[in-house]
């Protein structure tokens, strides 16, 4: 089988993939963005977040993402608009690095990839946004798919 773009028609245009043949099925998925903060920032944690006059910086963010991965389909044009049965952000501080872990589950035809990684990209965003009174030199390193499940196939990132 050719790999091929899926959101092109066979003329080349773009088109919305559609997803009315296939079956519902749970689907789930788990994306990870990558914050590298500067000592600057790291320098006011207290017991594992940063308080500032917004509020829980970590907090803010996950209630962030929750919302952005609610709202994919507004933002990536050709996403499918799904129910989440499911979202959950985790956020961790390890040495001067933030990883934010966002899982996405649904019953639909179609996968849950793209609200997972846009619910990880607007938290990595939204701490940006409240420290960046503290530094500007706040890097968002990597956004990625961890794992997803229940569509036509099954991925999972190589930790090696």
């Amino acid at each position: 089988m050719e790999n091929k773009l899926s959101h092109l028609n066979e003329a080349g245009e773009v088109n919305m993939v559609d997803v009315g043949h296939k079956a519902i099925t749970t689907r789930k998925a788990i994306a990870q963005s990558a914050v590298l903060l500067p000592q600057a920032v790291l320098n006011c944690f207290q017991n594992d977040d940063i308080i500032t006059k917004k509020g829980s910086v970590f907090q803010c963010a996950t209630i962030a993402g929750i919302m952005a991965a609610k709202k994919t389909a507004e933002l990536i044009p050709l996403c499918h608009y799904l129910n989440l049965s499911k979202c959950d952000i985790k956020i961790k501080l390890i040495n001067n690095e933030v990883f934010i872990d966002c899982t996405c589950i649904t019953n639909a035809q179609t996968g849950v990839e793209m609200e997972a990684l846009t619910g990880a990209s607007i938290a990595a965003l939204t701490i940006y946004d409240m420290c960046k009174a503290l530094s500007h030199n706040i890097v968002i390193k990597e956004t990625k798919l961890l794992e997803k499940t229940g569509g036509k196939s099954d991925f999972k990132i190589n930790k090696d």
